[in-house]
């Protein structure tokens, strides 16, 4: 009786799983799955929003990351990151490159006539930092008046109020840069940006996990927090549909906790937040942007560009010939250290290079106890940035020149009773000069647009001010334009000159 019994329970339990497995694939498989996502960020924004885990590089972290599982789980879609630029968020969207942008998007009137964007997230304000002990301004009007420099992050809601209130400023593309220019005293005397960067970068809290406050340190706040904002979602304009599915999922995350648990995590909730509770976005307008607004602003920027580029190669000049003439005719060991230098400037990226002059020089300093001599301002680190890097070109091409020349004419010097510095530079150099100009005419119409990468360390040159001043709601076509017109004002002279130069020494040397 109890094996057959024990028998009818094996049956009973395979006919089950038949008849399971035949159901499951139906019950538990989607015909048709819905597609992942592509949420678009940028890591190189920083802390708390999205970076990467320093116990594993490999890996995101931050609330927006929190933030974007939370709203997969609700949308029942995956979500997929992709790494892009911030400053080109919106015209991503407009690419068709993502789905949607979630990245601290701030939302401005004029983010608003480009993008769609959902019901907000979090509700953000301004904070004012300055360096400890700072007793001559605490507010905006009172750095206005003094006419001093703040710094802030390009295209955000602060720089916008800056631009607003007539405020000095310095911009930068990620968020260690102007607190370590502070913390330096070099360039800036406060930082306008968003408070929950404020709260990681100069608020000694301790139990803040990953709180950069002591890499930056003499830093303190500035009176309360001001100006709110939103930070919200981006979608297309043309995705209603996505729009509404994240409006929907947003008001169920707030409505569970799950936001207030998220923003929790990461210090960043307040009462304020309650606010957010049928907060509807929309209805600001954007100022036009007419060519008597971005033009003297763009005059002004060109000027910068054509004085970074006349410093740089002068600099490059002075340094290249001497480099030149110890390849040449220098002895073993500066011959060795001449081609060195010209192997390593032109081997390495000058981008790099302005990077190390401007942020890594003064961390060097520090550590080996120097005085703080190597605290270079923005532009003088572009200045010799430039000087160091086109150097190493201008002596090739300065040898080359100067190899060119028939050694009959340094006999013919010599015959005439010249020294040798007295020949090269009566006969050899100025025969040499008109092979050197066409390269040279060339090195110097690129450092023009070399210039443009300057900005990383908040030099505000031409192509900079562009981007800045079409991601504040003008129009990229005329701005575009002008922009290319400016370039080439300052350009097309130079190889005109360069020509005019060759047909006249030419001439002279034929006669």
């Amino acid at each position: 009786m109890t094996k057959r019994r024990l028998f009818c329970h094996v049956l009973a339990g395979l006919a089950a799983s038949l008849l399971f497995a035949a159901a499951s694939p139906c019950q538990a498989q989607d015909p048709n799955p819905a597609p992942p996502l592509l949420w678009a960020a940028d890591p190189d924004g920083g802390v708390p929003y999205v970076f990467k885990d320093p116990a594993d590089p490999e890996k995101l972290i931050g609330f927006e990351v929190d933030l974007k599982d939370a709203l997969a789980r609700e949308l029942g879609r995956p979500i997929v990151f992709k790494h892009y630029d911030f400053k080109n968020l919106t015209q991503g969207l407009e690419r068709r490159d993502f789905d949607f942008a979630m990245n601290g998007l701030e939302v401005t009137p004029e983010r608003e006539q480009l993008v769609r964007f959902t019901r907000p997230y979090y509700l953000y304000q301004l904070q004012l930092v300055v360096r400890a002990g700072e007793k001559r301004f605490r507010t905006l009007e009172e750095a206005r008046d003094l006419r001093l420099v703040l710094g802030t992050l390009e295209g955000t809601a602060a720089e916008r109020l800056l631009d607003k209130l007539g405020i000095a400023k310095r911009v930068y593309d990620d968020q260690d840069g102007p607190y370590k220019d502070l913390s330096l005293g070099r360039g800036i005397q406060g930082v306008l940006l968003d408070l929950p960067i404020v709260l990681y970068y100069a608020v000694p809290d301790g139990h803040l996990k990953y709180s950069r406050y002591r890499d930056f340190p003499g830093l303190e706040l500035a009176g309360a927090s001001f100006a709110e904002g939103y930070y919200a979602i981006a979608v297309r304009k043309d995705n209603e549909a996505l729009a509404r599915d994240l409006d929907a999922a947003l008001r169920r995350l707030r409505d569970s906790g799950e936001l207030k648990r998220i923003l929790a995590k990461w210090q960043l909730w307040n009462v304020d937040q309650y606010r957010l509770a049928g907060t509807s976005l929309g209805g600001g307008t954007a100022e036009e942007m007419t060519f008597a607004r971005y033009f003297p602003q763009l005059l002004d920027a060109a000027g910068m560009t054509v004085f970074l580029t006349a410093s740089g190669m002068a600099l490059a000049v002075l340094l290249g010939l001497p480099i030149a003439l110890l390849r040449l005719y220098g002895p073993a060991p500066l011959r060795l250290l001449a081609t060195v230098y010209v192997e390593f400037f032109r081997g390495i990226p000058v981008l790099l290079l302005l990077l190390f002059l401007y942020y890594g020089l003064p961390g060097i300093a520090q550590q080996l106890g120097l005085p703080v001599t190597l605290k270079l301002d923005a532009w003088q680190a572009g200045i010799l940035g430039f000087g160091l890097n086109y150097a190493a070109y201008e002596a090739e091409i300065y040898r080359a020149g100067i190899a060119s020349i028939p050694c009959g004419q340094w006999e013919a010097a010599a015959s005439l009773g010249m020294s040798t510095p007295l020949a090269f530079r009566r006969v050899i150099l100025p025969q040499a000069i008109r092979v050197i100009l066409p390269p040279m005419t060339n090195d110097l119409v690129a450092l023009f647009k070399d210039t443009s990468v300057v900005s990383v360390i908040a030099v505000v040159e031409l192509s900079k001010e562009y981007q800045m001043l079409t991601r504040s709601g003008g129009g990229y076509l005329q701005i575009a334009l002008t922009t290319a017109a400016l370039y080439l004002v300052m350009s097309v002279p130079l190889g005109y000159l360069s020509r005019y130069l060759e047909r006249r020494w030419g001439q002279q040397g034929g006669a």
